[in-house]
C-alpha cells in the first residue's frame, strides 16, 4: 500500500506521512503523489488507463495554491489549562507567557499565579491568526524550557499550526499542559 507524503520541500509537513486518502497536503495544497488525473473519453473508445500525477524530482514545484474555507471567519482560541482554568486570545495576535513586574508588561495570555508557572519564561511563545492557512499558528519564542505540541518539541522560530484538541506543553516534564480549544 502506498502512503502519502507531502513532496513540497518548503513545507511543514515535507516527506511526513499523511492520511492514504488525502488528495493534496493539509498545509501546503499541493497535490499528492497517489491522484488520479482523469481525462474524458470518446464514445466507441476504450478509457485511457489513468496514472497517478507524477512531479519529477528535477524539476522545481510550481507555487503551491492557497486553499481557504468559505467562511474564513476567525475561530476563538482558547487554552484550557489541566486545572480547568481557561485562557482566551482575545484578538488576532498575541503572546503566552508571564508578567513582568519590572517593565510593567502583561503577555496577552498570562500564566502569572497558575502552579509551576516559573517553567514559562515571560515572553514564552506567540500565537498569531494566518488569513492564508485559516488557522492560528504558535511559534516558540526561544524559551528557556521549549514549548511541545502533541508531545513534539517545537523548534524556536518556527510556525506551528494549532488545531482544535491539540495538547501544548510549555516547559518540559509536563509541568504546565493545555487543551487547545477552537470555537
Amino acid at each position: 500500500m502506498t502512503v502519502n507524503r507531502c513532496p513540497n520541500p518548503n513545507c511543514e509537513y515535507f516527506n511526513r506521512t499523511l492520511p492514504n486518502n488525502a488528495k493534496v497536503c493539509p498545509m501546503c495544497g499541493t497535490l499528492l503523489g497517489n491522484v488520479v488525473v482523469s481525462t474524458p473519453t470518446v464514445d466507441n473508445q476504450p478509457a485511457p488507463v489513468e496514472q497517478p500525477a507524477v512531479v519529477p524530482a528535477s524539476t522545481s514545484l510550481p507555487p503551491a495554491p492557497i486553499y481557504t474555507s468559505p467562511s474564513s471567519t476567525r475561530s476563538t482560541l482558547r487554552l484550557i489549562h489541566t486545572s480547568g482554568k481557561e485562557f482566551t486570545l482575545l484578538g488576532e495576535d498575541g503572546y503566552i507567557g508571564r508578567r513582568n513586574f519590572t517593565n510593567k508588561s502583561t503577555p496577552e495570555i498570562d500564566l502569572t499565579g497558575i502552579a509551576n508557572e516559573k517553567v514559562v519564561s515571560r515572553s514564552h511563545a506567540r500565537i498569531y491568526w494566518d488569513k492564508a492557512h485559516n488557522a492560528y499558528m504558535l511559534i516558540d519564542n526561544q524559551s528557556r524550557n521549549g514549548t511541545y505540541l502533541n508531545g513534539n518539541f517545537l523548534a524556536p522560530g518556527t510556525s506551528y499550526r494549532l488545531n482544535h484538541n491539540d495538547s501544548l506543553e510549555l516547559g518540559q516534564e509536563k509541568l504546565i499542559c493545555f487543551t487547545v480549544n477552537l470555537t
